[in-house]
């Protein structure tokens, strides 16, 4: 795996949930430029899926097994997407507190993946 996307995408991700938790601090939503901020972080998580899948098209192992590797790859993937659309719903402090949870979460995603492939 890409050392330095995992890094980034985890840096991303924390950066994304100290924006979001500093607009929870301030009792707000989140807005459009918070959503452009998950759209990064999605790509980001969206490119490491599409390389993961290439290396181990090309041979190349995790550590800890394919199956488990591409489970937290999806995961990963999914995660910062899943808490924006339920961020649409709340529309108060609290969605933003799920969209900061959520990029904690993917940043620790990162650890385990950089884990599981050995690293």
């Amino acid at each position: 795996m890409l050392d330095v996307l995992t890094l980034v995408t985890g840096v991303a991700a924390l950066l994304l949930a100290a924006w979001c938790g500093w607009a929870a601090h301030r009792d707000q939503p989140t807005k459009d430029w918070h959503f452009m901020g998950m759209a990064v972080v999605s790509v980001l998580a969206l490119m490491q899926l599409v390389i993961g899948i290439v290396l181990l098209a090309w041979g190349q192992k995790p550590a800890q097994g394919t199956t488990i590797f591409v489970a937290y790859l999806l995961g990963a993937l999914a995660c910062v997407p899943a808490a924006g659309l339920m961020s649409l719903s709340e529309r108060t402090r609290w969605g933003s507190v799920t969209v900061a949870a959520s990029a904690v979460v993917l940043a620790v995603l990162e650890v385990r993946l950089y884990d599981i492939w050995g690293g």
